[in-house]
């Protein structure tokens, strides 16, 4: 056996692990979303002023904050609006990126060519910067803040679309059923659609971290939902300033929502690697 070959062979081996821990955290943060009262130890909302600023420890597993919330159950809350938010964000960024992609890959060479160069144009900016500009016309919120994203994220899920869908309509057999008189619609959902949910798939599960940062992004900037709503962002908001002196606040839903993110890129990662197998 070559050396070449022992890699190759081993290499899927190698990743199974990673895959496995991506997936166990996704898992268990979805269970958190399902059923948050099941690992809350605390009402998320209550307030206990002679409680404030305490240090994590057997009550309080994060500590409180500077009301005397307890910190541990506003993650678990939170992980439910984050998540929510990113999901929701993720699945307006895919229809989206679906329609405008399959339009551009069919509609001929103007509307081709007109497509993708507006796509290109939105490419060149950040998604954080796009959906601020969203949220600047239709306000903040959840809700807001879900389409926001989903809606700076639709250009890139449009360029993989088309670039998937052109290749699939060119080939042998969708030309041999455009011959044989098959219906637009019928191909496209038969074949080129199909072909075109892998890399879509893949390129989300990544998406999802994305749309989890920018969420927390635009919480930080006071974009989020409105108080007391346990969110992860709004609560990095809180605690930003306060890390000098109650610097759990703010540290233990940063790593809550590292976590989740890293989750995100390990199962997309593989998910990459193995379509391209």
């Amino acid at each position: 056996m070559t050396a070449t070959t022992f890699t190759a062979r081993r290499a899927p081996a190698a990743g199974r692990p990673v895959f496995a821990a991506g997936l166990a955290v996704l898992a268990l943060a979805l269970l958190v979303v399902l059923f948050p009262a099941l690992f809350a130890t605390h009402d998320p909302d209550a307030t206990d002023f002679a409680r404030t600023f305490q240090p994590p420890g057997a009550d309080h597993f994060f500590g409180t904050d500077q009301l005397g919330r307890d910190v541990f159950s506003r993650v678990v809350y939170g992980a439910r609006v984050s998540l929510t938010i990113a999901l929701g964000a993720t699945a307006i960024g895919v229809l989206g990126g679906m329609l405008l992609g399959l339009l551009s890959a069919v509609g001929g060479r103007i509307v081709d060519g007109v497509l993708m160069r507006c796509v290109d144009v939105l490419l060149a900016f950040p998604e954080l910067i796009l959906a601020l500009l969203v949220v600047a016309v239709i306000g903040g919120g959840a809700v807001n803040i879900a389409v926001a994203i989903g809606t700076a994220a639709i250009p890139a899920y449009a360029r993989v679309v088309r670039g998937q869908a052109g290749t699939v309509i060119l080939s042998e057999y969708v030309e041999a059923a455009r011959v044989l008189g098959v219906r637009r619609s019928v191909y496209l959902a038969r074949h080129v659609v199909p072909n075109v949910a892998g890399p879509v798939v893949v390129l989300a599960s990544i998406g999802g971290g994305t749309a989890i940062v920018t969420a927390a992004g635009l919480s930080l900037l006071g974009l989020g939902p409105p108080q007391p709503t346990a969110e992860w962002g709004a609560m990095l908001a809180e605690g930003k300033d306060l890390l000098g002196t109650a610097w759990w606040i703010a540290v233990f839903p940063g790593m809550t929502v590292a976590l989740v993110v890293v989750a995100f890129t390990l199962v997309g990662r593989n998910l990459q690697v193995r379509s391209l197998r």
